[in-house]
């Protein structure tokens, strides 16, 4: 496919660090001199993208490897109000899962509680009692196949589940975009929500963990088929979460006082993340080629 001129700009504009950037994301492209002006060529089918990324890092990101999860120097990273700015679906889903926190009281208010769980349920003496999925829906209440992903049962549960989602999430947001992860984040929601309920019947589930193992997938394969600085994940994160999830599968974690976790829905969504990491990775591996 042929190139296409994204951007015209007067000699004088020093254009080093947005090629610098363009270089470590394996972006291709060429520069050349045209009467009087520098002109930046990129195949037509990533022009609008990179478009889009010069208006956003007009003088590069040298900071960009720094913006992960490794140790901080000085003034090495990225204030908070910048990476904010960055990230705002990010915070938003952290901001929205906050929110219920503090109206559900950590899932304490069952009131509040029982209208953003997988299945509606009314307590009735010492048992609850669940209704059917198929009458929640069709009395309009589509929100519960993913608003699980929003209650957290315990700081401690809300504190790794944020953590891990702002990592995670920013990846995918500075590299694909805000609407993406918002679609990757609902999608796996789904996804773990449907797998929970399917291998663990009427019960009470919650947390973002199932998205997150989604987010881990996504980023692991599509790093492997089209490598990014962005998706390069710290040494040991890989390792550590997939031997997390063995040992909740193998119910130590549970015996040693964590309580019930909700295997099928991290089994779920890093099955999910991984064929959309696949579908992606193989889409930016063939756009690298052009």
């Amino acid at each position: 496919m042929s190139a296409v001129a994204v951007l015209r700009l007067p000699l004088a504009v020093d254009l080093s660090g947005f090629v610098t950037l363009l270089q470590r994301m394996q972006v291709p492209h060429r520069v050349s001199e045209e009467a009087g002006e520098q002109v930046l060529w990129v195949p037509e089918s990533i022009s609008a993208d990179v478009r889009a990324l010069y208006e956003r890092f007009p003088g590069g990101d040298p900071e960009q490897q720094l913006d992960l999860p490794q140790v901080p120097t000085a003034g090495a990273r990225p204030g908070f109000k910048e990476q904010l700015r960055r990230s705002p679906m990010t915070a938003l889903v952290l901001l929205a899962s906050l929110i219920v926190c503090a109206v559900t009281l950590l899932g304490d208010n069952l009131d509040t509680l029982r209208w953003l769980t997988f299945l509606e349920f009314r307590v009735v003496g010492d048992y609850i009692q669940f209704t059917p999925l198929a009458d929640s829906l069709a009395a309009g209440q589509w929100w519960r196949l993913v608003t699980p992903m929003l209650i957290h049962f315990g700081f401690l549960h809300i504190a790794m589940n944020g953590m891990w989602y702002w990592e995670l999430g920013r990846r995918i947001e500075l590299r694909q975009g805000s609407i993406n992860l918002l679609g990757l984040t609902l999608l796996f929601s789904l996804v773990s929500n449907f797998a929970q309920y399917y291998f663990s019947g009427p019960t009470l589930f919650g947390g973002l963990s199932g998205v997150l193992y989604g987010l881990l997938g996504h980023c692991w394969i599509y790093q492997l088929l089209a490598p990014n600085p962005i998706y390069r994940l710290p040494r040991g994160v890989l390792v550590m979460m997939l031997v997390w999830l063995l040992l909740c599968l193998s119910g130590l974690v549970s015996m040693i006082g964590f309580g019930e976790i909700a295997n099928a829905a991290h089994v779920g969504g890093l099955l999910v993340g991984c064929l959309t990491g696949l579908l992606g990775g193989v889409y930016g591996r063939r756009k690298l080629a052009l």
